[in-house]
């Protein structure tokens, strides 16, 4: 698993700790990472839908920012303060304002959630689309999948990842082959 610094800090040997996790396939690895908080955990997952920022560049952006300094940096389109981020330059700055000025909430006053999709189909999405599917193969699988589980009575979000991945490749597989 792996965590910031922050992260590491805050905890010692021995005792035990309760983290939230994000899970990144990619077609060669699966990937672990660990955040101490679900704003952490929910900003992590954001930054990845810009592009350009993969898990390592996120991972980059909590090492140095708080999800809190992160939003009001981007609320007040402070390139600068973007800037600071290892991997991160002036383009990418301006690029990340660009595409997180409406999905970014405020996390000091509402620690709501940043997205209106459920966590589990975001990383489903990310997964399909990692191992070679297009963004609308993506979809159309776990729209698929979400129906099949709607009709035998399943809740996704009580499944393990592993199990909603394979249960997608083989929708996914199914709409390709129909094609």
């Amino acid at each position: 698993m792996l965590i910031t610094p922050v992260t590491s800090s805050r905890l010692s040997v021995g005792n035990d700790a309760q983290l939230f996790t994000s899970l990144v396939v990619r077609e060669d690895s699966l990937t672990l990472f660990g955040f101490l908080d679900e704003d952490s955990r929910s900003l992590f997952e954001l930054v990845q839908t810009v592009s350009g920022i993969g898990p390592k560049v996120a991972m980059a952006i909590l090492a140095v920012m708080s999800p809190d300094d992160l939003s009001s940096a981007v609320a007040q389109e402070n390139i600068a303060a973007i800037e600071r981020v290892p991997g991160i330059g002036r383009k990418g700055a301006q690029r990340m304002i660009l595409e997180l000025k409406g999905k970014i909430s405020d996390f000091s006053s509402s620690h709501a959630t940043i997205s209106h999709v459920a966590p589990w189909r975001e990383q489903l999405t990310s997964a399909l689309m990692s191992l070679g599917y297009s963004a609308k193969e993506s979809d159309g699988a776990v729209a698929n999948l979400i129906l099949n589980l709607q009709e035998s009575g399943e809740d996704p979000s009580l499944m393990a990842m592993g199990d909603l991945l394979k249960a997608a490749l083989q929708n996914g597989a199914r709409s390709r082959g129909a094609q």
